[in-house]
C-alpha cells in the first residue's frame, strides 16, 4: 500500500478546519472555525460553500446519518450532526439548513456519532458527561460523568456498548444498566482520539504521549508505536478494518490493523484534526490545522499468485508481472479500483460501478459485469466460482460472470463480514453469526439454500475464524475452526449421523489456512509452524493425528504473524513488521492426496516406500482406512509399528461378512453407534451383543439380548467371567434380576455362537453368489 496526497488549493478555510466526513465516495462536507462548511467534489475537483454558519457557531465534530438502515440502502446521507463550542449539537440538512439544535452539555460538544443503524446519537462533552439522544435528537439517558473532558467516543460493533476517553484511561461501557464496565489506563499522556472498527472488533488510540495503540475489544494491548514528534491528533479505521490512517502534525501514516506502517506522508498541513475514509475505503480526508483539506488515494497494493504478481500503480491502473519470464501487461479501467483478488488462477477486480474476471492466461480480453451496488468489501475465492460481499448481501458468481447465488440467513449484517468469517469452496460456503459467535450458517454454493435440514453448526465456543478445504467431493468437505480459546476444531460440513462430530487437532492456533491443491492444512502453533498432512485422520484413528504433522520452529516469522495463503508447495506469511516470508513444504503429502483420490494405492505406496517418511506412512494407513482399503492400511499400519492395528484389520479382513467387516471398521474409527446400527440392520443381532460384550458395555448388550429375547445367558455369562476374573460381586440390579432365572451353560453357549457363525457365513455366501448371477437380458 502507498498513499498519493491531494491537496485541492481551489478553495482553503480561512481557520483551522475541525471536522470533514463523506456524503458519498466523492463528495466530502468539511467544517471549520472561519464558519463556512464546504463541499469537496472530487470528481470534477470543484469546491463550494454549502452555508456560512452564525458567527457564534464554532465546530468541532460532523458525523453523517449512516446510509444503511435496517438493512435498505439510502442514496446518499441526508442529514448529519454538527457538534459545537457553544455547548450544543446541530442537526442539519445537505444544503446546510439547521433543522434542530439542541442544548447538549455545559461546556463544548467535543464529539457526536450515530449508531450503526441509526436509531441513536451519542454525544460527549467537556463537562465529562456522555448522553444518548433519540435520531430526533431527545435525550434519552446520561450514560457516564466524570471530572475530566470525554474528547472521543465510538461505537461498539453491535451498537450495544460505548468505548470512551477519560485522561489517560479508556473505558468501555456496555449500553446495559447491570452490566460492568471495562476500563485500562492506555496512554502516558491524555488520549485525544479513538475509533472502533465492527469488521474486526479493534480499537485504536492517539495521545498526546506522541503514541498510537491498537487494542482488542477486552483491553489487550496488540501494538504500540514508536514516539512521535508531535501529540497523535487524529485515528481512523477503514471501513473493512484492513487499513488505519493516523494523523499527527504535518504527517500522515497509513497502517495495517496489526499496526506496522505501509505509507508515511509528510504534507505541509499542520496538525491533522479529523480522518475520514470514503465509504468503499480508497480515500482518505483529513481535516488540517492551516486550512487545508487533505486527500490521500491509497494506491502501490499488490497481490501474488504462483508467478504473477499484480500492483495498483494508480487509481484506474494495474500492471501484471510473471516473474518467471519477465512478461508484463497493463490493465486499465473505466474507474477507481475498490477491491480485488488474486487466486485459482483467477484476477476478481471491483471498481465504483462494475467486476472485471481476467484469466491468468488471457489478460487481454476481461469478462465485464455491471454491480448492483458498488462498494464491494470483500471477494474470496474458490477454483470454480468466487464470492462478492457488498452493503447490501451476499452474492456467489461463476468466471464466466453468471450469477450463480445469493445465500441469506435472518439478521445477516454484510458490512462487518471479512475473510475470517467467511469462506467458500466449490460446493459449499460458510458464514459465522455475528449476533451469535458461536454459530456457523452453511449454504450449498450452487443455490444459496442451507445445507442438509437447514440447521447451523453451533460450536461449543465463540469462533474467532473458519476455513473450508478446497478439494475433493462435497461430501468429505471439512470445515477448520478457531474458537476464542485459540483451539482448531475440524468437523464434516454434512452431519452424517445425528450430530456434527467436532474434533480438536489443534491449540494455540493463532492463523491457519488450507492448501489450493489437497487438503492440506497449515497453521502457527504456539511457537511451532505446523502442517496437518492428513487432518481427516482424526474421523479415521485419532491416533494417526500425531503422526501424520510436520512441525518446525516458527521464531523467524517473528511475534503474531499472519498465514496469508498456502499455494502448491509454499506458505506465505506475513510478520508483525510487514515482512513477508516464505516457508516451503515437502510436496509428497500433495502426491499421496492425488493418489488416494485416484484410488492409485500401488502408486501411493511406492511413493511412501521411496520417501521413507513415517509422517507419510502415516497419512496413507489415515486414507486407506477412509476407503476401506484394508490390504494398504495393513502395510502402512506395520510400517509405523502399530502392530495391534495389524492384527485388528487382520481380523476384519476374516469376517464372515461384508456387513460385519464395515461395522468393525466403524468400530475401528471409534464409531459405536454407526457399528451397532449396520449389524442390526443387517440382522445380526448377536455379533451387535458381542460387540457390547468386548467393549465393555454390559448395559446395552443386555438391554439389545432382552428385546430381541435371544442370547440373554450368553450376556449373563460374559458378566460373571468378568466379575470372577477381577473378584467382585454383581451390584447391577438388572443382571441381579435376570440371573435368577437364566442358567449358565458355558457348552450350549458355545454352540449357540457357533451356529450364529455359520448362518452369518451362509447369509453371506447367498449374498454374493446372488449378486455374481447373471441377470436377464430383454431385448
Amino acid at each position: 500500500f502507498h498513499l498519493t496526497i491531494v491537496l485541492l488549493n481551489i478553495w482553503t478555510h480561512k481557520e483551522l478546519v475541525s471536522c470533514v466526513g463523506w456524503t458519498t465516495a466523492d463528495e466530502l462536507y468539511s467544517c471549520s472555525e472561519d464558519h463556512q462548511i464546504l463541499r469537496w467534489n472530487l470528481l470534477t475537483s470543484e469546491t463550494s460553500l454549502v452555508v456560512k454558519l452564525q458567527e457564534d457557531l464554532f465546530p468541532i465534530d460532523l458525523h453523517w446519518f449512516p446510509k444503511t438502515v435496517g438493512g435498505k440502502k439510502q442514496a446518499q446521507a441526508e442529514i448529519f450532526v454538527l457538534t459545537s463550542t457553544d455547548g450544543k449539537f446541530h442537526l442539519a440538512s445537505k444544503m446546510g439548513r439547521i433543522e434542530k439544535s439542541v442544548e447538549a452539555h455545559k461546556g463544548a460538544v467535543l464529539a457526536g456519532r450515530w449508531n450503526y443503524d441509526g436509531t441513536a446519537l451519542i454525544t460527549a462533552g467537556e463537562d465529562g458527561q456522555i448522553k444518548i439522544w433519540s435520531k430526533s435528537g431527545m435525550l434519552r439517558s446520561t450514560l457516564a460523568q466524570q471530572g475530566s473532558p470525554v474528547y472521543s467516543v465510538a461505537w461498539g460493533p453491535d451498537s450495544d456498548r460505548i468505548l470512551y476517553t477519560s485522561g489517560r484511561l479508556l473505558i468501555i461501557k456496555p449500553l446495559q444498566p447491570s452490566a460492568k464496565l471495562l476500563q485500562w489506563k492506555a496512554h502516558e499522556g491524555i488520549i485525544l482520539k479513538v475509533d472502533w472498527n465492527s469488521v474486526n472488533d479493534l480499537i485504536l488510540s492517539s495521545g498526546e504521549d506522541c503514541k498510537y495503540k491498537v487494542w482488542d475489544s477486552y483491553g489487550r494491548l496488540l501494538y504500540t508505536s514508536s514516539s512521535h514528534d508531535y501529540p497523535v491528533t487524529s485515528v481512523s479505521w477503514s471501513p473493512d478494518g484492513e487499513v488505519f490512517a493516523v494523523g499527527s502534525f504535518n504527517t500522515l501514516r497509513l497502517c495495517d490493523k496489526t499496526g506496522w506502517s505501509y505509507a508515511l506522508e509528510k504534507p505541509n498541513t499542520g496538525s491533522v484534526f479529523s480522518l475520514a475514509w470514503s465509504a468503499d475505503g480508497t480515500q482518505l480526508a483529513g481535516a488540517c490545522g492551516n486550512g487545508h483539506v487533505i486527500f490521500a488515494h491509497v494506491v502501490e497494493q499488490r497481490w501474488e499468485w504462483r508467478s504473477f504478481e499484480i500492483t495498483l500503480t494508480k487509481r484506474r491502473t494495474m500492471q501484471v508481472r510473471n516473474v518467471v519470464n519477465d512478461a508484463g501487461d497493463v490493465l486499465e479501467f473505466r474507474d477507481r479500483v475498490i477491491k480485488a483478488s488474486l487466486a485459482h488462477g483467477h484476477l476478481v477486480v471491483t471498481t465504483s460501478l462494475q467486476c472485471y474476471v481476467y484469466s491468468a492466461t488471457n489478460w487481454n480480453t476481461p469478462l465485464i459485469f455491471d454491480l448492483k451496488e458498488g462498494t464491494v468489501s470483500l471477494i474470496v475465492q474458490a477454483e470454480k466460482h468466487f464470492l462478492l460481499v457488498d452493503g447490501t448481501g451476499v452474492y456467489v458468481f461463476s468466471y464466466e460472470g453468471r450469477l450463480i447465488s445469493t445465500p441469506r440467513f435472518p439478521g445477516m449484517r454484510t458490512d462487518i463480514l471479512n475473510a475470517q468469517s467467511v469462506s467458500l469452496s466449490n460446493d459449499t460456503i460458510a458464514i459465522r453469526d455475528k449476533s451469535d459467535e458461536k454459530v456457523i450458517f452453511l449454504f450449498d454454493a450452487l443455490t444459496g439454500k442451507a445445507l442438509g435440514d437447514g440447521k447451523p453448526l453451533t460450536h461449543k465456543m465463540e469462533v474467532v475464524e473458519i476455513a473450508l478445504d478446497q478439494c475433493g467431493p462435497s461430501s468429505d468437505r471439512k470445515i477448520a475452526v478457531i474458537d476464542k480459546n485459540r483451539d482448531l476444531y475440524l468437523t464434516a460440513v454434512h452431519r452424517l449421523y445425528r450430530e456434527h462430530n467436532i474434533c480438536k487437532i489443534g491449540t494455540m492456533v493463532h492463523t491457519m489456512a488450507w492448501n489450493d491443491s489437497a487438503n492440506i492444512l497449515c497453521g502457527i502453533q504456539d511457537t511451532q509452524f505446523t502442517v496437518w498432512h492428513y487432518p481427516s485422520a482424526v474421523f479415521t484413528d485419532k491416533d494417526l493425528l500425531p503422526k501424520t504433522l510436520y512441525m518446525k520452529d516458527a521464531s523467524e516469522f517473528s511475534r503474531a504473524p499472519h498465514i496469508l495463503n498456502y499455494v502448491g508447495t509454499q506458505v506465505t506469511v506475513r510478520r508483525c513488521d510487514g515482512s513477508l516470508v516464505y516457508s516451503s513444504v515437502s510436496p509428497y503429502p500433495a502426491l499421496l492426496h492425488e493418489y488416494s483420490a485416484s484410488s492409485r494405492w500401488e502408486d501411493a505406496l511406492r511413493l511412501c516406500r521411496f520417501a521413507k517418511d513415517q509422517s507419510l506412512w502415516a497419512c496413507l494407513a489415515g486414507m486407506a482406512m477412509a476407503n476401506r482399503e484394508l490390504t494398504t492400511a495393513e502395510v502402512a499400519y506395520a510400517a509405523i509399528g502399530e502392530v495391534d492395528k495389524v492384527q485388528y484389520i487382520n481380523s476384519i479382513k476374516d469376517m464372515p461378512s461384508k456387513e460385519s467387516s464395515v461395522a468393525h471398521m466403524l468400530l475401528f474409527s471409534g464409531h459405536v453407534q454407526e457399528a451397532e446400527a449396520t449389524l442390526l440392520q443387517a440382522g445380526l443381532v448377536y455379533q451387535t451383543i458381542q460387540v457390547h460384550i468386548n467393549l465393555y458395555n454390559w448395559d446395552r448388550a443386555l438391554e439389545l439380548a432382552v428385546k430381541h429375547k435371544t442370547h440373554v445367558d450368553t450376556v449373563l455369562a460374559y458378566r460373571l467371567k468378568f466379575l470372577q476374573d477381577f473378584s467382585k460381586k454383581e451390584t447391577n440390579k438388572r443382571f441381579m434380576q435376570y440371573a435368577d432365572g437364566v442358567e449358565v451353560d458355558w457348552e450350549k453357549i458355545q454352540a449357540k455362537v457357533e451356529m450364529e457363525l455359520v448362518k452369518e457365513r451362509e447369509k453371506a455366501a447367498t449374498t454374493s453368489v446372488r449378486s455374481i448371477s447373471p441377470r436377464p437380458v430383454h431385448f
